[in-house]
C-alpha cells in the first residue's frame, strides 16, 4: 500500500506547516514549539513514519487531535476526534492508563502498528502521544522507555506540571527546550551537512554548557570528520579517516544504537584503554557519545564534549539521546544533498569552459554565479571562441530558469555555438540557427544570447542581441559607455531576421558581457542594474594597476580582480538571489598596422605570379624567410583557383600573429572543395597541396565575396 506521508513545504507554507504541525487544539493553547519537538522526537527514537498527540477533552470525554508530524491532513481526519469506546492505540493508552500497542495499519499509510502512551497529568491523562511504527516488531524496550520520557517531558511543558524529569522547571532546563525546540527547526531547514552542524553548534552547545563538538560520518568504513567546534585542526586530523573497528567508544555507539556518557579521563582510560592516548590529545575532560542513526541504519556518530569533569543527569541523557535521532535524520537527507549537489557542479563545470584561451587580440576573465537558493547549476554560460583571420567571437547565453534541466539546453545552445562558428557564420545568421534549434526544444524554453565577433584590422565589433543585455564597453582612458539598442525578442520566440549592431572599438579596449542575474533583481530593473554596472567599472578600472600595459598572462589575473569587483559590488548578498548570472569581461587589442600587408591582384593568369612575389618580399620584411617557399605554394595555389573557378576582384592579405595566416578574396560565392583525383587526372590536387602545407585552412563568405584562408606555424 501506498505510504500517505506529508510532502516536502513549501514557500507559501507556514514554517508550522513545512514542520508537519497540521492542527492546535481549540481548548487552551500547548506551545506549538513543545508538540513540534515532542513529534519529532518521538518519530525518530521509534523509527516511525509520523506522530500524533491527541488531548483529553473533559467535557465530552473524547480526544481530541492537537497536532501531527509527517502525515498529511487527509490522512490524520479519521482521528481528528476519538471517542474513548473506539478500540484504537490513542483511547487504549488512556483506559489502560499506560503504554499500548495496536498491530496494523489503522490509517491506511503503510504502518506496521501504532504504539501509544499517555501524557501523564495531575489527576490523570491530560492527553496521548502516538506514533505509527514502520518495523514489523513492536518497539523493544529502550524505544518504550525513550518514548516514556519524550512524554513526560512534552506533558510536564505543556501542563506545566511538577514532580517531572529532573531539572525540567530549572532555568537551564528550561533554556535547554527552548534551544532543542529552536534546534528542530533548523533541522528541518538546514540543506547541506556543514548546515546541520553549524544548527547543532548553536542550539545544542550553549544550554548544555558543552564547548566541543564533532561529526563522524561513516564513508567505506571509516569515519571522515565532516564538522567540528572547538578542537583544533591538530586533534581533528588525528581523529579524522580513522577506521570504524579501531575507534573503540564510536564502535561501541554504532554496534549497539545507543549513547556512550563518559564524564572523566579516568573513566574514559578504564572504559577504553587502547584509545586513551585519544583522549589525553583531547581538549576535553568529559564526553557524550551519541549514535546517529537514519532509515534504520548507522549513519554515523556525534560526539557533544565538556572541559570540566562532569556527571550526567537523566534528563540530559534523554534529550541528547532525543538530539542524536534528529540530527542523524537530517544530516542523511543533507548526505544526500551533498552527493547530487556534487554532481550537479561537475555537471555545471563540464558544460562550461575549463579554461578561456589567451589568444592574441582578446583574453578574458568570466564568473558563473549559481541562484543563492535551489539547485546550483543553471542555464547561464559563456565562450571566447577563436576565429579565422585572427578574429574572435564572444558569446554569453542565459536559458530561462535554472536546474539540470536548463544547464543541459544551455550545453547543447553552447556546442551549437562552438559548431556554427567554427562555419564563419555571421552573427545574425548564427543567431536565427539557435533561434530555430530553441523552437524546436518546444514552447516552454527560451533563451537570451549576444553572439559578437571582434575583427582586429578594423577594431569593430559586431554582434547580435536577442533578448538580452547590451555590452558595456570601457575605453583607455576611463570613459564607460553602453550602447542603447533594442534587442531583439529571446531565442524561441523571435522571428528572423537579426538585427546586426556594429560599434568600433579603440585600441586597447574592455568588453564587459553579463546575464540578466547580475544586473536584475526584485528590486532593481534591468536599466538602474546597468548603470550601477558602469559606475562599478568606472571607479574600478583606475584602480587596477598596469590593466591597460601589461603582457596577457598579467592580463587574465587583472581580469580575474576585477571581475571579483563587479560581482561584490552588484550581488553583495549572493545568498537571497534567486536568478543565476554570468559576467564575461574580455581585453580587446587590435592588430598592428606592419602586422598586416595588403596587395590587389588583376583577374588573369598573371595574378599567381604577383602573388608569390609579393608574399616572398613581405616574408623577407617580417623575416620569416624560414616561410617563404611553402606561402609561395599556397598563395599561387590559391590565386590559381580563384581565376580558374571564380571572378575578381583577387585580394591578397597575410597577416603576421601567433601563425601566419594569408588570406584571398574574391567575388564568387562558390564553395571550394577538395576533390580526390585520380592518378590519371592532370588537375583537382590543388585544395589538397594546401591541406598539406597549412595547419588550418578554410573558407568564410562576406556578403560581396568570400575569403579562402590558410594557417602556418611560425619558426621557433
Amino acid at each position: 500500500m501506498a505510504r500517505k506521508v506529508r510532502s516536502e513545504g513549501h514557500p507559501e507554507q507556514s514554517q508550522a506547516e513545512q514542520l508537519g504541525v497540521v492542527g492546535t487544539s481549540d481548548e487552551g493553547q500547548w506551545s506549538a514549539q513543545t508538540l513540534m519537538l515532542a513529534l519529532q522526537q518521538a518519530t525518530t527514537g521509534l523509527g516511525g513514519l509520523g506522530a500524533l498527540v491527541h488531548r483529553c477533552d473533559s467535557a465530552t470525554g473524547c480526544l481530541r487531535l492537537a497536532a501531527a508530524s509527517g502525515l498529511l491532513p487527509e490522512t490524520t481526519e479519521a482521528w481528528a476526534v476519538l471517542r474513548t469506546v473506539q478500540d484504537v492505540a490513542p483511547t487504549g493508552a488512556v483506559r489502560h492508563g499506560g503504554y499500548v500497542w495496536v498491530s496494523g495499519d489503522s490509517l491506511g499509510i503503510g504502518a506496521a502498528g501504532t504504539a501509544a502512551l499517555p501524557l501523564p497529568g495531575a489527576d490523570g491523562p491530560v492527553g496521548v502521544l502516538s506514533v505509527l511504527t514502520a518495523g514489523s516488531a513492536e518497539p523493544d524496550d529502550e524505544q518504550r522507555s525513550f518514548l516514556g520520557a519524550v512524554a513526560a517531558w512534552a506533558a510536564a511543558r505543556l501542563e506545566d506540571l511538577p514532580g517531572t524529569l529532573p531539572g525540567l522547571t530549572s532555568a537551564a532546563g528550561s533554556e535547554r527546550t527552548v534551544r532543542m525546540g529552536e534546534l528542530t527547526v533548523a533541522l528541518a531547514e538546514a540543506v547541506t551537512t556543514r548546515d546541520v552542524v553549524q544548527a547543532v553548534a548553536d542550539h545544542v552547545l550553549p544550554p548544555f554548557r558543552a564547548d566541543g563538538l564533532v561529526v563522524w560520518l561513516i564513508e567505506g568504513g571509516r569515519l571522515d570528520v565532516v564538522g567540528a567546534t572547538g578542537y583544533p585542526q591538530e586533534f581533528l586530523n588525528l581523529v579524522d579517516r580513522l577506521p570504524v573497528t579501531e575507534t573503540a567508544p564510536v564502535t561501541d555507539v554504532l554496534g549497539t544504537g545507543t549513547p556512550r556518557f563518559i564524564g572523566s579521563l579516568a573513566e574514559y582510560g578504564r572504559r577504553y584503554p587502547t584509545m586513551r592516548h585519544v583522549a589525553e590529545a583531547s581538549p576535553r575532560n568529559a564526553w557524550a557519545f551519541l549514535p546517529m542513526i537514519a532509515s534504520g541504519r548507522s549513519v554515523g556518530s556525534c560526539v557533544v564534549s565538556f572541559t570540566q569533569e562532569r556527571v550526567f543527569s537523566d534528563e540530559e541523557r534523554t534529550l541528547l539521546t532525543a538530539l542524536s535521532g534528529l540530527v542523524g535524520q537530517a544530516l542523511e537527507r543533507a548526505r544526500l544533498y551533498d552527493v547530487e549537489h556534487a554532481r550537479a557542479q561537475e555537471l555545471q563545470r563540464g558544460l562550461l569552459p575549463r579554461e578561456l584561451p589567451c589568444l592574441p587580440v582578446a583574453c578574458a576573465a568570466a564568473r558563473y554565479l549559481p541562484a543563492g537558493r535551489g539547485e546550483e547549476v543553471g542555464g547561464d554560460w559563456y565562450d571566447l571562441i577563436p576565429l579565422s583571420g585572427d578574429r574572435v567571437a564572444m558569446v554569453i547565453g542565459d536559458v530561462m530558469g535554472h536546474g539540470i534541466t536548463e544547464a543541459a539546453t544551455m550545453g547543447r545552445l553552447r556546442t551549437a555555438v562552438r559548431t556554427l562558428a567554427d562555419l564563419d557564420l555571421p552573427p545574425d545568421e548564427l543567431i536565427g540557427h539557435l533561434n530555430d534549434l530553441v523552437s524546436d526544444l518546444g514552447d516552454d524554453f527560451y533563451a537570451t544570447c549576444l553572439y559578437a565577433v571582434f575583427d582586429p584590422t578594423t577594431r569593430t565589433c559586431t554582434f547580435c542581441l536577442a533578448g538580452h543585455p547590451p555590452p558595456v564597453i570601457v575605453h583607455p582612458d576611463g570613459t564607460v559607455l553602453c550602447p542603447h539598442l533594442a534587442a531583439d525578442p529571446p531565442l524561441g520566440a523571435a522571428e528572423p531576421p537579426f538585427e546586426i549592431h556594429e560599434v568600433h572599438l579603440p585600441e586597447q579596449s574592455l568588453l564587459v558581457l553579463c546575464t540578466d542575474g547580475l544586473v536584475e533583481s526584485a528590486t532593481r530593473d534591468v536599466d538602474k542594474g546597468l548603470a550601477q554596472l558602469r559606475r562599478t567599472l568606472a571607479q574600478a578600472v583606475p584602480r587596477i594597476p598596469h590593466l591597460w600595459s601589461g603582457g596577457q598572462g598579467d592580463d587574465v589575473g587583472r581580469l580575474e580582480d576585477l571581475c571579483d569587483v563587479v560581482v561584490s559590488a552588484l550581488l553583495p548578498a549572493r545568498e537571497q538571489t534567486d536568478d543565476d548570472a554570468a559576467l564575461f569581461i574580455a581585453h580587446i587589442r587590435g592588430t598592428a598596422a606592419d602586422d598586416v600587408a595588403t596587395c590587389s591582384l588583376p583577374d588573369n593568369p598573371r595574378a599567381a605570379g604577383q602573388a608569390r612575389k609579393y608574399a616572398r618580399r613581405q616574408l623577407a620584411i617580417w623575416g620569416l624567410d624560414d616561410l617563404t617557399i611553402t606561402t609561395e605554394l599556397l598563395v599561387s595555389e590559391l590565386v590559381s583557383n580563384v581565376v580558374r573557378h571564380a571572378r575578381g576582384p583577387i585580394r591578397l592579405r597575410l597577416l603576421r600573429s601567433r601563425s601566419l595566416i594569408c588570406e584571398v578574396y574574391d567575388g564568387s560565392l562558390s564553395t571550394p572543395r577538395i576533390r580526390h583525383a585520380s592518378y590519371t587526372d592532370e588537375g583537382g590536387r590543388g585544395l589538397q597541396l594546401v591541406a598539406a602545407l597549412s595547419r588550418r585552412w578554410g573558407a568564410r563568405y562576406l556578403h560581396d565575396g568570400k575569403c579562402i584562408w590558410t594557417e602556418q606555424s611560425l619558426p621557433c
